[in-house]
């Protein structure tokens, strides 16, 4: 088995260190665009894959809501700002329980 070489290996650079250079640092406008579409992909694809592991269409989901299924179509791509109540609809529509927790994200 192959030793690591500590030395090098904190010189490379970590995924905040990445991001941060395509992305700008945290509490940037920059950062903050890039967050945001990242959280709606992240729900995007928790909300297809449990749709589709109940085997129910984006058009079953949205009548059960009350929305079209484009609407569905976009959340799932995360190309929406998905608003909370729809969050909590489509999520109770899926069996899917949210607890909330609340932590401070200042620094």
């Amino acid at each position: 088995m192959r030793k690591l070489d500590m030395e090098k290996v904190s010189k490379l650079p970590t995924a905040n260190d990445m991001l941060d250079e395509k992305y700008g640092k945290f509490g940037t406008e920059s950062r903050a665009e890039f967050d945001a579409k990242a959280l709606a992909w992240y729900y995007g694809n928790l909300i297809r894959d449990r749709r589709q592991e109940l085997k129910l269409t984006q058009r079953e989901v949205a009548e059960k809501i009350g929305r079209e299924q484009t609407y569905i179509a976009r959340v799932e791509k995360g190309k929406t700002d998905l608003q909370l109540s729809s969050f909590f609809r489509i999520a109770a529509v899926l069996g899917i329980q949210l607890v909330p927790t609340f932590v401070s994200v200042m620094k």
